[in-house]
């Protein structure tokens, strides 16, 4: 991969794939989709997760690494405005609980209120943009696999977020299918389905604490 100034491959490729199975808020968000709302909102979901992560790859090629490194409380808010949103989800999530103990006549696991795709769509892209772990990894491990001296320079760039892409798509899309597998599981058991979305929702209120706290 030398050849199109792509440094250590095999090792981009191991931490890429090590990176994307830890359990982080783009990943749960797309389970949860498919778990409340079915696969076809999931897919939106998973769609904006890969928009998300080429538009960080695009602003790390044009430079956005450098202005952030230069101005650590820039990237500050950036963390805040993300703990926020996953704060914001995993209330929302929670409180479709309360809801549903007060009386709404709602299958498990789908206790939340069914969307649009193109709000799953916004929901998922603004969780992507604002993910600090996505943030930090483009900063500190995706761009140490790019011969700067490379011309031209975008093509290093495009192969790595092509490998990046495909291995999210896989993944991603195995979340999918397991996230309805599960729904298909617990329906009819509105005590499971309940359970599921309080780990869920308190997974993502744990996520933006640890965040806001870092």
């Amino acid at each position: 991969m030398e050849n199109l100034g792509v440094i250590q491959f095999w090792t981009f490729l191991a931490g890429v794939v090590v990176i994307i199975l830890m359990p982080g808020p783009n990943s749960l968000f797309v389970l949860k989709t498919s778990m409340v709302q079915g696969p076809k909102h999931a897919w939106c979901s998973l769609t904006a997760v890969l928009l998300g992560d080429a538009t960080l790859i695009l602003l790390s090629y044009l430079g956005l690494a450098s202005v952030l490194l230069a101005s650590p409380e820039l990237f500050r808010w950036i963390r805040y405005l993300g703990a926020a949103y996953l704060f914001y989800i995993g209330v929302q999530t929670l409180l479709s609980l309360c809801k549903s103990k007060a009386g709404d006549s709602v299958e498990a696991p789908q206790v939340v209120a069914a969307a649009t795709c193109a709000s799953v769509f916004r929901k998922s892209l603004l969780l992507s943009l604002t993910n600090p772990k996505a943030i930090l990894f483009f900063l500190s491990f995706f761009i140490q696999f790019i011969d700067s001296s490379f011309t031209p320079n975008w093509v290093p760039y495009l192969v790595l977020a092509l490998v990046l892409e495909v291995i999210s798509l896989i993944y991603l899309t195995t979340l999918i299918y397991a996230g309805a597998a599960i729904a298909s599981f617990f329906k009819g058991q509105p005590k499971a389905g309940q359970a599921g979305n309080l780990l869920l929702g308190l997974l993502f209120t744990g996520f933006a604490v640890r965040l806001a706290l870092a």
